[in-house]
């Protein structure tokens, strides 16, 4: 894949670029804040040379508050088919929502903890690159802190929680059924009762799987 990296810290910066070169990925640029990003991403666009993806770091210069994520909701709202992965030392909660409830897919939220186990960040690139999403479990964990009083999945069972809380990972079906021990099969059951009890209907024009997961993280 061709990918963009943003990150200010030197070190791990170009720790990712010679880990994806390595990997056989294309790096062709690697920055140090958010609007180097989105001029590098810009600049490949016009040239006919998109990437396929961007990884970038939440707090960058000049402020270092949220620089990266700002840079990252630009590239999903101008270029929706590059795919984002935000990594964070924290779990931004107001624009890690904003992402994951923009409605597209290719696109993940990695703490940077998971980066040090190299073959997870680099199964999550690959699903983003690739059109899908990824989680990092600690993020929905904090996601779904809230109150449950007006929780709209009050209706699931404690099984089909546990299939969206990992499909909110990322994780297709087969990657349910592993993690969870059941069958695919018992797995596809869940996921239809889910969308029927959360009235989201067969419906070319929206994702459902999304949706769904939207519905579960801001609930």
């Amino acid at each position: 894949m061709r990918v963009m990296l943003a990150d200010d810290t030197t070190l791990l910066r170009h720790g990712l670029v010679l880990l994806l070169e390595e990997e056989g990925h294309e790096v062709p640029a690697a920055v140090g804040d958010g609007d180097s990003l989105v001029a590098a991403v810009r600049a490949a666009v016009e040239a006919g040379q998109a990437p396929d993806i961007v990884v970038v770091d939440v707090r960058m210069p000049p402020t270092h508050t949220d620089e990266g994520l700002r840079a990252a909701l630009t590239i999903r709202t101008e270029w929706p088919e590059v795919g984002v992965l935000v990594l964070s030392q924290y779990v931004e909660k107001s624009y890690a929502t904003q992402l994951i409830t923009s409605g597209q897919e290719g696109f993940g939220y990695l703490l940077k903890d998971r980066v040090m186990r190299v073959e997870e960040f680099l199964e999550a690139l690959e699903r983003v690159g690739s059109g899908g999403v990824a989680f990092d479990p600690d993020v929905v964990r904090q996601l779904l802190a809230r109150t449950t009083h007006t929780d709209p999945l009050s209706t699931l069972t404690p099984r089909e929680h546990e299939v969206l809380a990992t499909m909110a990972e990322g994780h297709n079906n087969r990657g349910i059924a592993n993690k969870l021990f059941i069958s695919q099969s018992a797995v596809e059951k869940h996921v239809y009762a889910i969308f029927d009890k959360l009235a989201l209907h067969d419906d070319p024009t929206y994702n459902r799987r999304s949706l769904a997961i939207a519905t579960y993280l801001t609930s």
